[in-house]
């Protein structure tokens, strides 16, 4: 199952739980996108779907950032002008989770949910009782001493 949908003036060919990077949308309500601009539709037994059918496409917001930055160059040759300007275009990063047509929805799979980790304390045993060491921060790098460069000293020549 799949649906072309369109989007900030580009087509997507998107199915349940693909993730889609778009140009920056709104937030939408609870992070949740409705596409109605869907331009075709094709269910399990090859049924496709119209323009103007009804088909409707859900998704939710994953993430929002920025690209990386590309450089535009403006040049004109003899006439000395040059100019130089970086651009990051913004992205909103959706995850399919419905396509909606003919009265039929199909959903993607439920993520698992993240949970957060749980530091490992490890007890020292002393002679009487045990003690709970505290988790150690990231250990630092070790920092090795580079050998010194023997120069010869510099002789000034006689006249």
């Amino acid at each position: 199952m799949y649906a072309v949908i369109r989007a900030g003036g580009k087509q997507y060919r998107v199915a349940p739980g693909d993730v889609i990077r778009l140009e920056n949308q709104g937030d939408g309500k609870d992070g949740k996108i409705e596409f109605n601009d869907v331009l075709a539709v094709s269910g399990e037994q090859g049924q496709i779907g119209r323009p103007g059918s009804g088909a409707s496409v859900i998704g939710e917001v994953v993430e929002q950032g920025r690209a990386k930055k590309i450089l535009v160059f403006h040049y004109k040759r003899k006439k000395q002008y040059k100019k130089l300007r970086g651009h990051r275009q913004g992205y909103t990063a959706v995850r399919i989770t419905e396509i909606g047509f003919d009265g039929q929805t199909f959903k993607a799979p439920e993520l698992p949910k993240k949970e957060p980790k749980v530091k490992k304390i490890a007890p020292i045993e002393s002679d009487d009782h045990v003690v709970v060491a505290k988790a150690k921060a990231h250990p630092k790098k070790k920092v090795v001493a580079k050998k010194a460069v023997h120069k010869k000293p510099v002789t000034k020549k006689k006249k």
